[in-house]
């Protein structure tokens, strides 16, 4: 996009809105632009937008959004949109076709597996290859939601079931699309002993949705605004007043996921695996990565 609205409240509470071209908000200075970039919104649908600075190599500065309507005249058909799309449709059809679905960690992305754009897919099934584990569930239903939000696996007489399992990519990727992943009430496990199992209403969180008080781990998603000088840390967009401490695994973390600028995580998607708490002045919301554990985050790259 050339053109992005920025959209900020008074002191009246009234609705400040100012389109900016891309020339012109570049041209900004860095506090300015530092200050406006989380309130930009696309001028065509309304969905939010997010600026990406020139890069070294000389890629140009642009506007841009994830949240584009499926009309919305600036949304331009990809290659990495119609590989999200195809995520979003997988996991919408094991929403449809099982009963419950096992998080892979480990599970690679495209980018780190050949054998995913190598191997044949099977029109006669519609889980993927290498989907399934076979998964011990307890005997007889469980119907009822604990006080957790999610359920300790004790049961004694169990059957032996396959499931599906999925990756954070793919996961991440229907969650943006919009499926019905993060309203579902299908189970999905979290661990590989299969002690713990949650409601995916439960699991998945958006970052505007996170409560510091309700003192559980969730699958946090959503999108990346921008980080600070230092990257240090990571600044939702859904969401002001949230911040995502990455100093301590920064190098392997920008290493996993093959980020050489900063400018690459503008407007990239993001999930993990944390808690969310209040910083000491209980100004700002901080969400911490469970363990510090790199199998447990997922970023997804915007790609050029």
């Amino acid at each position: 996009m050339l053109d992005a609205i920025c959209e900020l409240e008074t002191e009246d509470h009234l609705t400040a809105r100012t389109t900016y071209s891309v020339f012109k908000f570049q041209q900004l200075p860095d506090d300015d632009i530092e200050r406006l970039r989380q309130w930009l919104i696309c001028p065509a649908c309304g969905g939010k937008a997010y600026f990406r600075k020139a890069s070294k190599d000389g890629k140009a500065a642009c506007f841009g959004s994830r949240y584009h309507q499926a009309d919305c005249i600036e949304f331009k058909p990809s290659a990495q949109k119609s590989r999200e799309e195809q995520d979003a449709i997988e996991v919408q059809q094991q929403l449809v076709d099982a009963k419950a679905l096992m998080i892979d960690f480990s599970r690679k992305s495209h980018r780190h597996s050949l054998a995913n754009k190598a191997a044949p897919t099977s029109k006669s099934s519609s889980i993927s290859e290498s989907s399934q584990v076979s998964v011990t569930l307890p005997a007889g239903a469980q119907v009822q939601e604990s006080k957790t939000g999610y359920q300790v696996n004790t049961a004694a007489q169990t059957i032996e079931t396959r499931v599906p399992s999925q990756g954070l990519e793919k996961l991440l990727h229907s969650l943006l699309r919009g499926t019905d992943l993060a309203a579902s009430e299908l189970w999905v496990y979290t661990d590989s002993d299969r002690k713990y199992r949650w409601r995916a209403k439960n699991l998945f969180v958006n970052f505007a949705d996170a409560d510091p008080l309700d003192n559980k781990p969730h699958l946090y998603w959503g999108t990346i605004s921008h980080t600070d000088k230092a990257v240090s840390w990571l600044n939702p967009a859904d969401s002001k007043d949230i911040g995502i401490p990455i100093d301590g695994i920064k190098q392997a973390l920008l290493a996993q996921f093959e980020i050489e600028d900063k400018r690459d995580l503008e407007g990239a998607g993001l999930i993990l695996f944390g808690k969310c708490f209040w910083n000491k002045e209980k100004t700002r919301k901080i969400i911490q990565l469970w363990n510090n554990d790199l199998q447990r985050i997922f970023i997804s790259k915007l790609e050029d």
